[in-house]
């Protein structure tokens, strides 16, 4: 068994003079050879740390076993890539073999064998060299540059640990040291070296506000050093598990100075005894500050009580209660207390850290759900084990589960432990819905419900378990339940296409089935401390709420995506003959006669009245793991209009900035019938702005179907500038709002820009416009007096360019002629030629569309003579188009 590095004879210190600049060049000649840049990816969140990528520092501790010392927050807790990058620009992959579960360092070990063209030696570790006034100097990767050396002085030695987030990763129950050495992002893990090249800390963290750098002493470091180097390690690629013993009350200490333990309620003669065993520089007692609920201590210690004596001997610094607490793991310790001055005596079991320290989470549907945490509970008040989602993914993200949340019943059956919610899960199908009861730790009192769908087009990977091995620092998986499971089986029918004899634009829609990982962004950092790691997070979606109003069409999340699939379903056209009326009658009477009992009472007109059951509000959710082609949303509202509506089929026609892609959940509710129920994308056209939804009209039952019909198309003829008609839709409440306008422009052309990530934008189309509307929120329909759809008023979305670096998303309405639409759908009816498509149970033909893969745009004769239009077409024109004479 090989020495510690740092029982190696330091060399001889110098009396009474200071270390030389030739000192800290030999000093750091040594050291940087030894320093690494950490490149780490977190490919799950997990426990306190979210996913993303970040870079940090480490230095080398053993180099023949191939050890690296860091921080825990750069390990991680959770599953994590990560590489090191020596001074020489060598890279090696680096494995996480103990984090721990408390202080703020962990190791990575790696091939020694794999650097091949650097000398370098290993850092010695010197705890006891620590000092106030000692010079230091710190070497890592601040604010992202390779190599950087930073100068500073120990000014304490026993500052409280930093908070760095209320919900995230804080170190507790020992001292830290604070220097002005000014680090900043990437210097977490850096070595604290004094003249000697000896380290004498580890850095941690700093203060944004000032210059402040926080520093992790390293004796406990030096004891789990000790136990890698001791326990098994055979070779750089083969080792065993090591175990390194932790024990844990379940209680947080502060150290508070004599004058505050007094106005605790300290007696003098403990006081005096205290000061009497200790050394002349101490200057204070350990306080107890909080006490998980369900800990060995609860019920037996309480906040402000002073701790006195630990197994008889008198404790009055961290390191000597944690060092009784790891060395009696699963036995009896006798805690001797002041509480307001009453002498207290109590036996409490110690417990094992490790086993409230999760190894283990369940993914399913993107979510990472695992146990409770030691350091969540402490962070959120709750019992450890607790059923705990560090990352809500894409099925409760949409049901509305906020990251950080607890599981308290789900499917109506209480949930305790992780095993009971996937005992609950196995026994749900596909496109089940279900109630979840959960609470927050902000808001600890309340229970809140939300439904739950399961996820039915399997856009990911079945429910599988991931376990951290600590014997090669990866993580297995395994599925989390039986493959006769009813949630293992699909809920939906599957897709049979043959597109290879067809040319033109027919492609049709596909449910992603191989799991692509979800990544959120990092929490913001605390405004006083942070810890020093730099790295780019990409946005958080999942953990996003429903923050938009009754107005709002589309919510924004940080994250984006788009996909365009041009998908054709076969359909008919629900044919209504034209009426002719009698001269003796109105066309409001009419019109009553032949939706008799259809109409609302509280409807404004008969347009409204006539067009209200036929209006459906889209909800679509896009699952990230289809965010393609850059679409700008992941949540979508609108309002669609039914088109065709019979026993078999319903569609239903929106705007293509409600339903952006087709591998997306779509839920309808109707206006003339109060259900909700899933829709499937069959079509979307590849450049105008709107798509066909089916539905399977069984789902809406006897009562709804009698109620639910598809509205009239009044393609021809077309609207004029100078026409009246009514813009109808749907509020949030499902309550038709209506008004009528005037069109001003039924043929503008619409040019929209590029956006800053390439994505859909409707081309070669002409807009209606109207003087009036309910603002670029507000979609529906344009019909005629007499309900009649003329055009579907749809919602735009583009990015206005403010400068070369800035752009932000806006959307605006236009009306799309609803010929545009009807002709489609009439192609439909035919059902000639195409790939057969499964839509609802039933193969149906899919028509194609064939399209010019050219943009156009209008211009002047006079410049179109200029571009060399001939004068023979120029006559044409201007017989075609008298206007533009």
């Amino acid at each position: 068994m090989e020495d510690l590095c740092m029982d190696i004879d330091p060399p001889p210190f110098k009396e009474n003079s200071l270390a030389t600049a030739e000192d800290w060049r030999k000093a750091l000649g040594k050291v940087v050879p030894a320093v690494v840049v950490l490149r780490t990816t977190a490919c799950r969140a997990f426990d306190t740390e979210s996913a993303g990528v970040s870079s940090a520092t480490g230095f080398v501790v053993d180099k023949r076993r191939g050890i690296i010392l860091t921080n825990r927050h750069v390990v991680k807790p959770g599953p994590v890539m990560a590489e090191a990058m020596f001074v020489n620009r060598e890279e090696i992959p680096v494995y996480p073999i103990y984090r721990d579960p408390v202080h703020d360092f962990g190791f990575f070990r790696y091939d020694p064998g794999a650097i091949q063209f650097l000398s370098y030696e290993e850092i010695p570790l010197a705890p006891d060299a620590a000092a106030v006034g000692v010079e230091i100097r710190v070497v890592g990767n601040d604010s992202g540059e390779k190599v950087s050396i930073l100068a500073g002085t120990l000014a304490r030695l026993d500052r409280d640990a930093p908070q760095y987030k209320k919900d995230g990763y804080n170190d507790f129950n020992t001292f830290y040291m604070q220097a002005a050495s000014g680090t900043k992002g990437g210097s977490s893990g850096s070595p604290v070296i004094d003249w000697q090249g000896r380290a004498v800390a580890l850095n941690a963290g700093s203060k944004l506000s000032s210059a402040s750098a926080f520093f992790l002493p390293l004796e406990r470091v030096v004891r789990s050093l000790k136990f890698l180097q001791e326990g098994g390690y055979f070779s750089t690629n083969t080792r065993a598990a090591v175990s390194i013993p932790r024990g844990t009350l379940q209680v947080t200490f502060l150290h508070k100075g004599f004058d505050e333990t007094r106005r605790l309620g300290l007696q003098h003669e403990t006081e005096q005894l205290v000061r009497n065993s200790t050394p002349p520089s101490e200057t204070g007692m350990l306080v107890v500050e909080s006490v998980v609920p369900g800990g060995p201590a609860q019920n037996h210690l309480e906040p402000g009580d002073v701790l006195v004596r630990m197994n008889g001997e008198v404790v009055t610094q961290f390191l000597k209660m944690e060092t009784l607490l790891d060395d009696s793991v699963e036995q009896k310790i006798e805690l001797q207390i002041e509480r307001g001055s009453t002498p207290l005596t109590v036996d409490l079991l110690v417990q094992d850290l490790h086993s409230i320290t999760p190894d283990h989470f369940l993914e399913v549907s993107g979510a990472v759900i695992h146990p409770l945490s030691y350091q969540q509970a402490r962070n959120f008040r709750f019992n450890c084990g607790l059923v705990y989602v560090a990352e809500p993914g894409y099925m409760l993200f949409r049901a509305g589960v906020p990251r950080h949340s607890i599981i308290k019943k789900f499917a109506g059956e209480g949930i305790s432990r992780l095993e009971d919610l996937i005992t609950v899960l196995s026994k749900l199908s596909r496109g089940a819905r279900v109630p979840l009861e959960y609470i927050s730790y902000k808001e600890r009192h309340q229970r809140k419900s939300v439904l739950v769908t399961i996820d039915r087009h399997e856009w990911y990977a079945p429910p599988q378990i991931y376990k951290r091995d600590d014997s090669s620092g990866l993580w297995t998986v395994k599925l989390a339940m039986r493959q006769e499971s009813p949630h293992l089986v699909s809920g939906i029918y599957p897709v049979e296409q043959d597109l290879s004899n067809h040319t033109g634009s027919c492609t049709g829609e596909v449910s992603p089935k191989d799991y692509i990982p979800e990544q959120v962004s990092q929490e913001p950092r605390d405004a006083v401390t942070s810890m020093e790691t730099s790295g780019e997070h990409v946005a958080e979606g999942p953990n996003s709420q429903d923050d938009s109003d009754n107005g709002t069409k589309k919510q924004r999340v940080e994250e984006n995506s788009s996909v365009d699939g041009d998908v054709i379903a076969d359909c008919s056209l629900n044919e209504h003959g034209e009426e002719r009326l009698d001269e003796s009658g109105s066309v409001e009477d009419a019109v009553l006669r032949d939706y008799q009992g259809a109409a609302p009472v509280a409807a404004t007109s008969v347009a409204e009245r006539v067009i209200e059951p036929t209006l459906v509000m889209f909800e679509v959710h896009v699952p990230s793991s289809c965010m393609l082609d850059g679409v700008h949303s992941q949540h979508f509202l609108g309002t669609g209009v039914i088109v065709y509506h019979s026993e078999t089929m319903g569609l239903v026609a929106v705007d293509k900035n409600t339903v952006a892609v087709p591998v997306s959940d779509v839920m309808i509710s109707f206006a003339a019938f109060p259900i909700e129920i899933p829709a499937e994308v069959v079509f979307l056209h590849p450049f105008h702005n709107f798509a066909l939804v089916a539905y399977d009209p069984s789902a809406l039952g006897a009562a709804g179907a009698s109620v639910i019909r598809a509205a009239e198309l009044l393609p021809e003829p077309a609207l004029c500038r100078g026409d009246s008609v009514y813009l109808v839709g749907l509020s949030r409440s499902l309550q038709a709002t209506s008004r009528k306008s005037i069109v001003t422009n039924p043929s503008a052309a619409l040019k929209s820009g590029s956006s800053d990530v390439p994505r859909y934008r409707a081309t070669n189309l002409e807009v209606i416009e109207l003087d009036t509307d309910f603002g670029s929120t507000f979609s529906g329909v344009l019909t005629d007096e007499r309900g009649r759809v003329q055009a579907l008023w749809g919602s735009f979305s583009t990015q206005l360019k403010y400068s070369s670096s800035s752009s932000e998303e806006h959307q605006f309405v236009r009306g799309i002629p609803i010929n545009t639409i009807s002709q489609i759908v009439d192609r439909m009816t035919s059902g000639t030629g195409g790939p057969p498509r499964l839509i609802n149970g039933l193969q149906r033909p899919m028509p194609c569309i064939r399209i010019l893969e050219v943009e156009l745009y209008p211009t002047l004769l006079s410049k179109a003579r200029s571009f060399g239009l001939s004068d023979a077409w120029i006559q044409e024109f201007q017989i075609f188009l008298p206007r533009w004479l």
